[in-house]
């Protein structure tokens, strides 16, 4: 049941989920222990993924003498290829029955595990380019499953939690990777060699957990607000599943901000060589800049994930964005550098990651039902990327045209208009509808 402005009403007695009892209290939900394994894997994946991603922008550049828009290419490759095998993946993971979801999980797992020691062997474009089109490859096969899993898991009603919890311990990860990064590249002789090795063999172990741990099949929480919430249990069209999913006006309408807001989102790897170029840091403390956004992430994305419960997850989801907006207005802004503006450009974008990213896998699982929930969050997680994609190349160009202040400029403009179209997709469907309405499906 819910209230008229679309929040849950009180039970009077204790719920199956164990959050509340009597009118007024509420019981913490114990977080689901698929949860918790599925952020221990990612927490050791991303230690191995984020050692190369912190060294790979000035690998590229510096090292390999890679023009900014040659990099854009190669940038636009690490994140977009992924988007073109998403539906693949959560549409293979969903006809695999219980057990699809950590097999195909598993497989691209295994993927980027196995191209990080292939980083060692190749020094062209092309063939640097094939490695991370293979290993952003695992990454789309992996994402929707993974996510399928852990939206079964938990409670519809503390989702935006439990992706939380799940986002904060894989944010823990993306911390120590650069730190590791750091250290591998000041002591060992062969500074790029030693970080590639190290990735390969801690991508492994992440592997490894995945297969021991981590139940075969998922187990559903019970999910009375869940399905109506989205809709009739009626499983997508077999032969046109991405047609029938967005058919869905809910889908339609993630689907199309998703893809607004990230052809204007730049990546992580851009930002950081921006700020590099402003405040000319010496290459050896390169690494460290992502440092500053998984420490904001890290603290922040349990309590946004929370609030995305309480406001609303697709609220919440378009304020991240005004929060980029900001660190895109720091950059642009007239006022010398130094440490004040490195940590404020690097505690927002923290923020934009803790309110959007596990905000928008909660928001689509409560808009399709269980037996289509991985190629669900993969239609809309394939609208994202294919754009972040295009943004990477866009920026590239712009930046070798007119230089970095240029391309940020554009950046930001985009973004604003962007928010602005955003919100009109975004509003409730009637007047009564609050943040979490049925009409909505939020749950």
């Amino acid at each position: 049941m819910y209230l008229a402005d679309g929040r849950p009403a009180p039970a009077t007695s204790a719920s199956p989920s164990g959050r509340r009892t009597g009118r007024g209290r509420r019981v913490r939900a114990a977080v689901p222990s698929t949860v918790l394994v599925l952020g221990t894997v990612s927490l050791i994946t991303d230690i191995s993924s984020e050692m190369v991603t912190a060294v790979l922008p000035l690998y590229l550049v510096a090292e390999l003498g890679l023009s900014p828009l040659g990099f854009g290419v190669l940038d636009g490759v690490y994140n977009g290829v992924s988007a073109l095998v998403r539906l693949v993946g959560g549409r293979l993971s969903d006809r695999g029955g219980g057990s699809g979801h950590k097999t195909v999980a598993a497989v691209g797992y295994g993927l980027s595990a196995l191209c990080k020691p292939l980083l060692l062997l190749v020094h062209s474009l092309p063939l640097i380019g094939a490695v991370l089109a293979v290993d952003r490859t695992g990454k789309g096969l992996r994402t929707a499953p993974r996510d399928a899993m852990i939206s079964l898991a938990a409670e519809p009603a503390a989702r935006g939690r439990a992706f939380g919890v799940h986002r904060a311990m894989d944010t823990a990860g993306a911390l120590c990777g650069p730190l590791v990064a750091f250290v591998l590249l000041r002591a060992a002789a062969e500074g790029y060699d030693a970080v590639f090795t190290v990735s390969f063999c801690v991508a492994v172990l992440g592997v490894v957990v995945l297969l021991l741990f981590v139940p075969g099949r998922a187990r559903p929480a019970a999910d009375t607000a869940g399905r109506s919430s989205a809709g009739p249990r009626t499983p997508a069209a077999p032969r046109t599943p991405v047609r029938a999913l967005l058919g869905r006006p809910e889908i339609r309408r993630l689907t199309g901000c998703a893809v607004l807001l990230g052809l204007t989102t730049v990546s992580d790897s851009f930002l950081y060589l921006t700020l590099q170029r402003r405040l000319d840091l010496p290459a050896g403390w390169f690494p460290l800049l992502p440092l500053g956004t998984a420490a904001a992430f890290l603290s922040l994305a349990v309590p946004m994930g929370a609030i995305a419960d309480r406001i609303g997850r697709r609220r919440l989801f378009l304020a991240g964005h005004l929060v980029l907006l900001c660190a895109y207005g720091l950059l642009l802004a007239p006022f010398g550098g130094g440490t004040a503006l490195v940590c404020a450009v690097l505690l927002l974008h923290g923020a934009f990651y803790a309110a959007t990213d596990g905000v928008l896998a909660a928001a689509t699982a409560d808009a399709v039902p269980e037996d289509a929930r991985g190629s669900g969050l993969a239609v809309v997680q394939t609208g994202q990327t294919a754009a972040r994609f295009v943004c990477s190349l866009a920026f590239g160009a712009a930046w070798t045209a007119g230089g970095d202040h240029a391309a940020v400029l554009a950046a930001a403009v985009g973004l604003a208009l962007a928010a602005a179209l955003s919100a009109r997709l975004l509003r409730p469907a009637g007047p009564s509808a609050g943040p979490n309405s049925p009409s909505e499906h939020t749950p």
